[in-house]
């Protein structure tokens, strides 16, 4: 275990049980999404990343999309 993850794990444990285990479902949570992504990348094929890559040319081209400075721009 890393000395960040034994920290968190010692600040939490200091929490009331019921906040307790809110952490930890999120936690559990966050942990099968990013299981379930892995899974899902690693089983794309190069047909499939081929075709997203056209679908996108294909909206970009169409004005479907938007800069993403304008979704989150930057601050000064």
């Amino acid at each position: 275990m890393t000395e960040l993850l034994q920290q968190a794990i010692a600040q939490i444990q200091q929490l009331p049980p019921d906040q307790q285990d809110a952490i930890a479902a999120r936690f559990l949570a966050q942990l099968q999404d990013e299981q379930k992504w892995e899974i899902r990348f690693a089983t794309t094929t190069d047909d499939q990343w081929d075709q997203m890559a056209a679908m996108v040319r294909q909206e970009i081209a169409a004005g479907e999309t938007v800069p993403l400075d304008e979704v989150f721009p930057t601050q000064k």
